[in-house]
């Protein structure tokens, strides 16, 4: 539907042109031969442009703008004018007046284009404003989601932060370990836990990704080994004390639950009595070191991704460990901490590390800066197994 405008003249002759014009046109015209008649119009009826004369008796086209913009800001007001009033003009422009014409108004044209041109920047700003409105309602729905996500993943790292194990004193063989997300949540996760009076078991794991994804697969890994320590307590299986099946385990699970997701592990045992170390490697880098009488040293041992591969096949390795030693195992997201340009001088570096603070947790802690509030580009993680 065409809009619909209100002249407001008090010349017959000129109102009446522009009103037979602008109806030919295809506008719908009201006309009014005065100020106050006009008012009366905007009060009855909805208006979407004005065409006013300035010198009028008894209330002007200044006036009636005033009033106007008062009321209804955005509605197009073009003043029309003779041509010795233009300080009248002036002044309507800076009133607000969209526009103005002099008269008499020899080319109809021109009156139309400019009735059409400040409708349609009217029509622009009223879809400008609708999109910005759209906009902010958007923003607002992004707002609340991100503030939702945020405590979701905030009550998901206090899960996870509670999943990990205590820091752990058992005779002469201590535990401690360190986990700092790249996100709010962590795709490194690790435990260590008694099997019996003489052994115990622990891991340090690294999955694919970021974020929740990754975290989901650590609690499946949580759930894993509490079912396994379940089954050990009750006598149906001790596949805890035996690497390579639990590695088998995880690699089956995680590929019968479709996540999507892998990851690498070293999962060992250790005979407090004997120390003799049993491990199995999925794929991990970089290998735990081995720190005793003031030398360290990289474990041996390789083997596949656990989660990518039905038949992925993963070896047992065993090491007598000496007297006194500490190991320390690693995600790889330690590397990206480390400025050395290749691969090699990081391990070396990594490897001068633990000779140089002697194993000391808190010392590799403290050197690697892992406790600054400064991010991380990606997860990290740190256990140190210690016996004195």
């Amino acid at each position: 539907m065409k809009a619909r405008l209100l002249v407001i003249d008090d010349e017959a002759m000129v109102r009446d042109s522009m009103v037979a014009y602008l109806e030919d046109s295809g506008y719908q015209v009201v006309a009014a031969e005065s100020g106050i008649a006009g008012l009366a119009i905007l009060e009855q009826q909805k208006i979407d442009l004005i065409l006013c004369d300035l010198r009028m008796p008894h209330l002007d086209g200044l006036q009636i703008l005033q009033q106007v913009k008062q009321n209804n800001q955005h509605i197009p007001f073009i003043v029309v004018s003779g041509a010795g009033v233009m300080d009248d003009v002036v002044q309507a422009l800076r009133l607000g007046a969209s526009d103005y014409l002099v008269k008499p108004i020899i080319d109809m044209v021109m009156l139309e284009h400019s009735v059409q041109r400040n409708l349609d920047l009217v029509e622009l700003e009223r879809q400008n404003q609708h999109y910005r409105d759209h906009l902010e309602s958007v923003n607002r729905e992004l707002r609340s989601s991100l503030d939702e996500l945020r405590g979701d993943q905030q009550a998901g790292r206090q899960v996870q932060m509670k999943m990990l194990p205590d820091p752990t004193q058992v005779e002469n063989l201590s535990f401690e370990h360190i986990i700092k997300p790249s996100l709010m949540l962590s795709g490194d996760f690790l435990d260590y836990f008694p099997l019996d009076d003489k052994h115990y078991g622990f891991y340090i794991a690294d999955v694919s990704g970021h974020g929740a994804s990754s975290a989901f697969v650590t609690v499946l890994l949580k759930n894993l080994t509490y079912r396994l320590k379940r089954n050990l307590k009750r006598g149906s299986s001790d596949d805890l004390y035996h690497p390579v099946k639990v590695l088998e385990r995880i690699n089956q699970e995680m590929l019968d639950t479709e996540c999507g997701k892998h990851l690498t592990i070293v999962y060992a045992v250790i005979n407090m009595e004997t120390r003799q170390l049993n491990y199995s490697i999925g794929a991990h880098f970089p290998m735990p070191i081995l720190f005793s009488e003031n030398k360290a040293q990289y474990l041996e041992g390789r083997g596949m991704p656990v989660g990518l591969f039905r038949d992925a096949e993963y070896n047992n390795y065993q090491l007598s460990l000496p007297e006194q030693f500490t190991l320390s195992l690693f995600s790889d997201g330690i590397l990206e901490l480390i400025n050395q340009p290749s691969l090699a001088q990081k391990e070396e570096y990594l490897l001068n590390l633990i000779e140089r603070e002697a194993g000391n947790h808190e010392s590799i802690v403290a050197a690697l800066s892992l406790k600054s509030d400064d991010d991380v580009p990606d997860d990290v993680a740190l256990m140190t197994v210690v016996r004195i």
